[in-house]
């Protein structure tokens, strides 16, 4: 079911590439006569907006009760897909550690693989306060980074154990929650 919150989340899914292009791009902005902080602007911008309305179509679904299954598995990879090509632009243009974004990749990779399981087991795993606050931590890494900020290497570095200790969070639960469920 296409509503309200599966549109923003959808939404999420079209800024990712351009946010990522425009990271890559800086000449886009350059090449027209702005400095290049300008494409630092834009791109950060699109992030900003992006991540606005992953707030705002979780809250939309359960304060209007429009959560759907569709909801339930684009939203979680929507927001993969824009942190991941936020990541790897900033890999990319040198701004980013290789070995933290690919602990930040693998990690999403191989929670989104758990929660397909969960999903298919009938198994409702929420996302841990911890997992929300990595979360948030990435956005603000990011957003220092994509603007040449000072700490966000650092942000970075934090994001990373949050990420890590997060995934170790979801995947005990998991466990947990496939143990009661046999269990019955």
């Amino acid at each position: 079911m296409l509503n309200l919150p599966n549109l923003l989340a959808s939404l999420r899914i079209l800024i990712a590439p351009i946010m990522f292009w425009i990271i890559l791009n800086p000449s886009l902005f350059t090449d027209a006569g702005y400095h290049i902080s300008w494409s630092y602007f834009a791109a950060s911008l699109l992030f900003v907006l992006a991540s606005v309305t992953d707030f705002f179509d979780g809250y939309i679904a359960r304060e209007w009760n429009q959560m759907t299954m569709l909801g339930a598995i684009i939203d979680p990879l929507a927001d993969k897909m824009l942190i991941i090509a936020a990541f790897l632009g900033l890999m990319m243009i040198g701004e980013a550690s290789a070995w933290a974004i690919y602990i930040i990749i693998i990690r999403e990779l191989f929670i989104t693989g758990i929660r397909t399981v969960a999903l298919s087991e009938g198994l409702d795993i929420k996302a841990s306060f911890a997992g929300k606050v990595k979360t948030v931590v990435q956005m603000i890494a990011i957003g220092f980074l994509l603007m040449h900020w000072p700490f966000g290497t650092e942000l970075l570095w934090l994001a990373v154990a949050l990420t890590l200790y997060s995934g170790f969070e979801y995947l005990w639960g998991f466990r947990r929650a496939l143990l009661v469920e046999r269990s019955k």
